[in-house]
């Protein structure tokens, strides 16, 4: 069990929060009950186990609105090419692509066909880069996560699942740097959706 802190106020919800400091802070209802709290620090023991070390790493401070802006510029440049690239691999078109920086959310696939990505995957390895590309794309033949959908995905990259595990366990580190600047990253508000 975790030592922290909790700050009771008029909120409906509980939720858990990592400062920059690598404090653990349980914001929660004033009447919610002392077990209550310790069973929900317990039930996300994982969620502070992956943030906490993120959370207090030197070298990943918060990102700043110049370093974002540089990270949009980059994802503008890569993305589409990459994007490009795989399309005909896939079999599929697709409409515009737009750069945005999402605090959950890697990627999206419209049903028009408009692909959306998050800049912070120009943090990540290359290769996850275009793990999330292919798994856009391949949302434009199954708009779901049905076996159909995941074996185009395998067509496509036949080591997806590598791929994948890497988001799932260093994503939400990515995530946490563009909440680290108001305060760092509360649980259920920096949800690292893997794709």
């Amino acid at each position: 069990m975790y030592d922290y802190r909790v700050i009771r106020s008029d909120r409906r919800t509980a939720a858990i929060q990592i400062t920059r400091d690598g404090e653990v802070l349980v914001r929660c209802p004033r009447r919610m009950p002392e077990a209550e709290i310790r069973r929900l620090v317990a039930d996300k023991s994982a969620w502070i186990e992956r943030h906490l070390p993120a959370s207090t790493e030197p070298d990943a401070p918060a990102l700043t609105a110049g370093e974002l802006d540089a990270l949009k510029r980059h994802a503008r440049e890569i993305i589409p090419a990459r994007a490009s690239y795989f399309a005909p691999l896939a079999g599929v078109t697709y409409g515009n692509i737009t750069i945005r920086s999402q605090k959950s959310r890697w990627g999206s696939c419209s049903s028009k066909g408009n692909l959306s990505f998050n800049c912070l995957l120009m943090l990540a390895p290359p290769e996850v880069l275009d793990y999330v590309v292919v798994h856009e794309l391949c949302h434009r033949l199954e708009m779901n996560h049905s076996p159909r959908f995941w074996a185009e995905v395998e067509r496509v990259l036949p080591d997806y699942r590598v791929r994948r595990k890497w988001l799932k366990e260093h994503g939400g580190a990515l995530l946490c740097r563009l909440h680290a600047a108001s305060g760092g990253c509360e649980d259920g508000e920096t949800e690292n959706r893997v794709i």
